[in-house]
């Protein structure tokens, strides 16, 4: 039995705090959940996974985040306990259907994940996804904690419930990925099917029915405000005249800072959770009882800009503050000791910091940037494609493990901005220059959004490549499955849609199928991609190692290593490959069989054949 799955309240469990949110959803009696996986949120739709396995909960790896939550809007409309997961920039593939649903609202409790990433640990930006709530006018949450985690979650079913409304509940990397103690509560019964209740004219959002939904919308904001007002998320902590507010993981910044400081008995502390709308009874409170205040908020300054007007509309006149103080900016995540130097700039607190070690006289840590694993079938398709390719060439990119061909000596990413955006912007490059244009997609992010762009570049007669990279899983967001994946497997039965049939029903005419990992024959395909006249489509297919070990599906095969006395020492092999197999002592090129994946791509180049396979 998967363990969050285990009935029994009051027990304690450590868990991830995306297991945490799982969790709540399990508490609140989820019955339906959609998802794109994208770190830093994917670990949630992994537990939805394995228990759909074991349960009559309803589970799918949807196309793209826009499907996922049209898929749940209509489980949520029907009256069923719906999550959809999904990271920050997924949120935007998903903001047509949000700003609507928001004012059909639903039935059935319905809860949005909406995993932000300061910092940008696996992402394209870090955007701010509160903006989201204020945008949509729907209700938004933020844990501080992995138990709070689990007990918002439980909570944001009931707010979604009552209101009738989807309610977002967001996250951050170092909350989505901390590990703390959670005491479990009961298991609710899943209703699993309900009875569509037709109403269009309060569903169909033609122009006369949103007129009047939109008006509905700030009638439920206004309840929502007072929720966030008398509900147990949003709470001032302390009398003291020193003001400090926080969010999110910053609130435990906060508090250890304070207790560090010494300062205890002279700061209120206002602690928000239930963040939109702002709780204004609690706000006006609070600004009343101190003399100044310091808000400590990663990313935008928008608890700053809502409390300095707030405090305008008061006619209060306090020093309120945020960016500025301090390390605190618009830039990446905060950290504790970055915090701590803030409160006591600010409030002139004596704080000498800790002391410095010095570490002078060590090394510096050699960089360790990422790079395509040894074995990725991408560094082959990027190698055959070169061969193909012009000096000036320009390669769109897309959203995945081959964003990676950015480093040297790929060297094969020019311009990517977002999942499709590789094909669709490969057609302004071929309108707008001269220059032959070559863009990479992977299968998963293909289905996402790539078809479209597909479908644009062929109806307006566009002259470009584009090479579907299919290693048979969404591998860099931890081998989930997509439209074009045998899931037999994984233990669960789906329809596979074959890639080649849907470029093909697209209107693509010259198509090219290759096994990355046969050198010749793949560069000769890519030769004859590149030279045809319009829209042409190679499909890279070999699955990726580590998918297919984590299966099953494929054993350590041959080793490789150099034969010395073959070898002269051209490094092509290293110049042009970059495997991290491969390393360099004492001027010479070994290959550490730890590593070697036998792949064979090194060998196939090697001009003297000094690659070989290692007998042991």
């Amino acid at each position: 039995m998967h363990k969050l799955l285990t009935d029994s309240p009051g027990k304690v469990m450590l868990l991830l705090g995306n297991e945490a949110i799982a969790r709540g959803a399990l508490e609140a009696g989820v019955a339906f959940a959609t998802c794109y996986p994208g770190t830093p949120s994917s670990e949630i739709p992994e537990q939805f996974f394995s228990i759909s396995r074991e349960t009559d909960l309803y589970f799918e790896y949807s196309t793209n985040e826009k499907v996922a939550l049209e898929v749940g809007a209509g489980a949520a409309v029907s009256g069923l306990r719906t999550m959809v997961t999904m990271k920050h920039v997924g949120v935007n593939a998903a903001a047509d259907a949000l700003m609507t649903l928001a004012y059909t609202g639903v039935k059935g409790g319905m809860v949005i994940i909406s995993a932000d990433d300061p910092s940008l640990f696996s992402s394209q930006n870090e955007q701010d996804n509160r903006y989201y709530a204020r945008l949509s006018g729907l209700p938004m949450l933020e844990p501080t904690t992995t138990q709070e985690m689990k007990d918002m979650t439980v909570a944001a079913f009931d707010i979604s419930e009552e209101l009738r409304l989807p309610v977002i509940l967001r996250t951050t990397t170092r909350l989505n990925h901390v590990r703390g103690s959670v005491e479990l509560g009961s298991l609710r019964p899943r209703i699993t099917k309900s009875i569509f209740k037709k109403d269009p004219f309060h569903l169909v959002t033609v122009p006369a029915v949103s007129r009047n939904l939109h008006k509905v919308l700030l009638d439920k904001y206004d309840r929502a405000t007072k929720m966030a007002d008398n509900g147990p998320w949003n709470r001032i902590i302390g009398n003291g005249k020193w003001g400090i507010v926080a969010n999110g993981v910053s609130l435990n910044y906060v508090k250890d800072a304070v207790s560090d400081l010494g300062m205890t008995d002279d700061v209120s502390i206002f602690a928000l959770g239930f963040s939109w709308p702002m709780p204004n009874a609690i706000c006006s409170k609070f600004l009343q009882q101190v003399d100044k205040v310091l808000v400590v908020e990663e990313l935008e300054p928008i608890l700053e800009h809502d409390l300095k007007a707030m405090a305008q509309e008061m006619n209060v006149t306090i020093s309120i503050k945020g960016k500025g103080v301090g390390g605190l900016s618009r830039l990446y995540e905060y950290d504790p000791a970055m915090v701590r130097s803030a409160i006591a700039e600010y409030f002139e607190v004596e704080y000498e910091g800790a002391l410095k070690l010095d570490l002078s006289s060590i090394p510096e840590l050699p960089a360790r940037p990422p790079n395509l694993c040894a074995g990725c079938p991408h560094r082959a398709t990027y190698y055959a494609v070169k061969q193909a390719a012009d000096a000036d060439t320009i390669y769109p990119t897309d959203i995945g493990c081959y964003t990676l061909g950015v480093s040297a000596p790929i060297s094969m990413a020019d311009f990517g901005i977002c999942m499709g955006s590789s094909v669709s912007s490969s057609c302004g490059f071929s309108r707008a220059t001269n220059q032959k244009v070559i863009s990479f997609i992977g299968d998963s992010t293909f289905f996402h959004s790539g078809i479209t762009g597909l479908i644009n570049a062929v109806h307006n007669n566009h002259q470009f490549t584009l090479v579907i990279l299919d290693n048979g899983t969404t591998a860099m967001t931890g081998h989930q499955p997509h439209p074009g994946v045998d899931t037999a497997p994984l233990g669960v039965e789906r329809t596979r849609i074959s890639i080649e049939d849907v470029v093909r029903g697209c209107g693509v005419k010259d198509i090219h199928v290759v096994k990355p990992f046969q050198i010749k024959k793949t560069i000769e395909a890519a030769k004859a991609a590149v030279n045809f006249k319009g829209v042409s489509v190679i499909i890279s297919q070999e699955i990726c190692p580590l998918f297919a070990k984590a299966i099953g599906q494929k054993g350590k095969s041959r080793v490789f290593h150099v034969n010395p006395e073959r070898c002269k020492n051209h490094r092509i092999c290293i110049n042009q490959l970059a495997c991290p197999a491969m390393y360099l002592k004492e001027e010479r090129v070994f290959i550490d069989k730890n590593q070697c994946n036998g792949c064979s791509i090194c060998a196939q180049i090697c001009p003297e054949n000094a690659i070989v396979p290692l007998k042991e």
